[in-house]
């Protein structure tokens, strides 16, 4: 995994590790989505991110929540890597089982000190958890639907809204689509090729 690779090189002491999720740069420079949402769509209800290690939920909820506390976030979680809502509903960050998911970028478990886990657990209001079929049918969508094609991390949040819309009629929802870095051979294994 990249993140590991990173901190063996940094463990040398010849380079900085900057954790992608567990640094507070990273998550405040993430909660200028915040602010981008707020500038673009002030009436919005409900908010859909994928978590991974939880840096963009964490700076985009803190800085929603600060302006409008009625706003609903939602964390879209695989379950097949499951790390950060499985953290959250302990109370403690807890190890899971990671499967292969077609949100690889939202893969992995998250570092025993993160300060990841009382921010998301204080901003988020729902966790809603997605299998594979979901991702892809997300995916799906949005590349025959809207043009898009982006990585299974951010079809996540799709997948997360599309799974509970029905309880949402009449509702303002913004989906966070968090990634265009797709991996056509993984494309190609979830039955479709691009």
């Amino acid at each position: 995994m990249a993140e590991a690779y990173a901190q063996e090189l940094a463990s040398s002491g010849a380079y900085a590790y900057i954790s992608p999720y567990n640094d507070p740069d990273i998550i405040a420079g993430q909660g200028t989505i915040g602010l981008e949402l707020l500038e673009q769509c002030e009436d919005m209800d409900n908010v859909f991110i994928s978590m991974g290690g939880g840096g963009l939920i964490s700076g985009v909820g803190s800085v929603l929540k600060a302006f409008n506390p009625q706003v609903r976030l939602y964390g879209v979680s695989a379950l097949n890597s499951r790390a950060l809502a499985a953290s959250m509903a302990a109370g403690q960050v807890v190890e899971t089982h990671h499967l292969p998911t077609l949100a690889e970028a939202v893969s992995g478990g998250i570092d025993q000190d993160t300060i990841t886990l009382p921010l998301a657990s204080s901003v988020v209001d729902e966790v809603v958890e997605c299998d594979e079929d979901e991702i892809g049918a997300s995916l799906k969508q949005l590349a025959f639907d809207e043009n898009m094609i982006v990585e299974g991390s951010a079809a996540l949040a799709l997948a997360g809204f599309q799974k509970i819309a029905h309880r949402l009629g009449g509702q303002t929802s913004v989906i966070i689509l968090c990634g265009g870095n797709f991996d056509r051979d993984l494309l190609n294994m979830a039955g479709w090729g691009i």
